[in-house]
């Protein structure tokens, strides 16, 4: 029964997720952001390659033009060469830059904001000499199921990918065998036709073992956040409160509502009895409200109180069974009666004048 209780068969709540979040542990996948960031350093060096090409060669052909032997100082390299890594500077930073942004948009995209301090934290427990040979020891111990996972899927994926590219080369061998004998820029265009279809082969096969990748990490990440019952039922004691306390301070409040109520009863104009299991008393100030308020009621034991209270205070009792039992179940405390009491209650109300006029006369 301990081991049922135990185990993590409840799904994660949105707080439990929510903590996680914060901690940064979240389901991502690298595979899949890998293959999406060459993809997009691929597509950038497509787009750019022109302007990079251009400067390149504009770079190049000012260099021999103006190249003069005798201006070459040997004692000076770094001066020489500062220019030129300057204007590659220039012809690659915009790449970086952008692939950059593209890494930081995939991974949001992936992972969605998420932003943890315990991530970039470090722990120097880690650096301790003790921790540092259980690391040792684990390197030589058998490996995790875990682990050996993720070294079977890392063989796959280069095997898979190896294959892919090999595949696009194969299928052009015959172009690759012909190149013998043609023009450079032929045969330039040709190796680069093959170099082309081999990207394009292996990026498809990265982004499908990718995606395969994502699915499985959100499998194991889902996995890994189970709560047990007892865990959940912590939680939403957390969150709403222990039923205990929840239910001593409606007690508390249901004792105060009452006493209040019960303090109201001697302010009362009449108490309407059934006669013995239910009372209700009522009210009628016209500057207050338009219609008689019922200012208290109950049953059984609370009943009593109030004819008790009543007769304390010299509030007239009067036995109506239907209006005790209609006012108790359609009017609550401090509610007005409707309208289809107006005319019971106003005898009511009117016989109790009455009698107050005669005893003071």
């Amino acid at each position: 029964m301990g081991n049922e209780a135990a185990e993590r068969t409840e799904e994660a709540t949105p707080r439990r997720r929510q903590k996680e979040r914060e901690k940064g542990n979240v389901a991502k996948s690298r595979d899949l952001d890998s293959a999406l960031v060459m993809i997009a350093g691929i597509a950038l060096l497509a787009v750019l390659s022109k302007y990079m090409g251009a400067t390149i060669l504009s770079m190049m052909r000012d260099t021999f033009s103006n190249l003069k032997v005798q201006d070459i100082d040997t004692t000076n390299i770094l001066g020489l060469m500062m220019p030129y890594f300057q204007r590659l500077a220039i012809i690659v930073l915009p790449f970086f830059v952008l692939l950059v942004i593209a890494t930081i948009a995939i991974i949001r995209m992936d992972v969605g904001p998420v932003f943890s301090i315990q991530k970039i934290k470090i722990d120097f427990k880690n650096l301790s000499p003790k921790r540092m040979l259980n690391n040792a020891k684990k390197m030589f111990s058998p490996m995790e199921p875990r682990t050996l996972v993720e070294f079977a899927k890392s063989i796959l994926k280069i095997v898979v990918v190896a294959a892919c590219g090999y595949s696009a080369v194969n299928a052009r061998r015959a172009d690759l065998m012909g190149l013998i004998g043609l023009e450079p820029m032929v045969a330039l265009q040709i190796i680069l036709s093959i170099l082309i279809n081999m990207i394009i082969n292996m990026c498809l096969a990265m982004l499908i073992l990718g995606y395969i990748d994502k699915k499985y990490q959100n499998y194991e990440y889902e996995k890994s956040i189970k709560m047990t019952k007892q865990e959940v039922k912590d939680e939403h004691k957390d969150t709403e409160g222990d039923p205990k306390i929840k239910a001593r301070i409606r007690s508390i409040q249901m004792q105060m509502a009452r006493q209040r109520m019960m303090s109201s009863v001697p302010k009362s104009d009449v108490v309407v009895t059934n006669p013995t299991h239910y009372a209700v008393a009522i009210k009628y100030d016209k500057n207050v409200a338009p219609a008689p308020i019922v200012t208290a009621k109950g049953i059984d034991y609370l009943a009593f109180q109030i004819r008790d209270i009543a007769k304390q205070n010299n509030v007239p009792i009067v036995e109506n069974r239907p209006v005790a039992r209609a006012l108790y179940n359609t009017v609550p405390v401090d509610g007005m009666i409707p309208s289809d009491l107006y005319v019971a209650v106003a005898e009511i109300l009117g016989y109790v004048y009455r009698q107050k006029n005669e005893n003071n006369s």
